[in-house]
């Protein structure tokens, strides 16, 4: 039973991820004008940075739930909460 509950937590921790990636896109794509008048190299490696970052919290958080710490999905939960009302007030009032 408590593999079942680890594997569930991992899958849900996953699922998560997948919309932070996907909140994520749709504000770099929303501010791609935006970004275009930085220079060259800066809004390049902007956007590929902040999706690094994204994954590398994922990863954490991914192997942290798979190793026993069933707390840090529920942090990642809270990540994801903030991500999505964040994402939310981007997208919706053109900040």
């Amino acid at each position: 039973m408590a593999s079942r509950c680890a594997a569930m937590a991992i899958l849900l921790t996953f699922l998560l991820g997948i919309g932070n990636f996907a909140l994520h896109q749709a504000v770099i794509e929303r501010y791609r004008p935006l970004l275009a008048h930085m220079h060259g190299f800066a809004s390049m490696i902007g956007s590929r940075v902040s999706l690094a970052a994204e994954f590398a919290v994922l990863l954490v958080a991914l192997l942290l739930v798979a190793n026993g710490h069933p707390g840090w999905g529920w942090a990642y939960l809270g990540y994801s909460l903030f991500n999505g009302a964040a994402a939310w007030f981007i997208l919706r009032r053109g900040v």
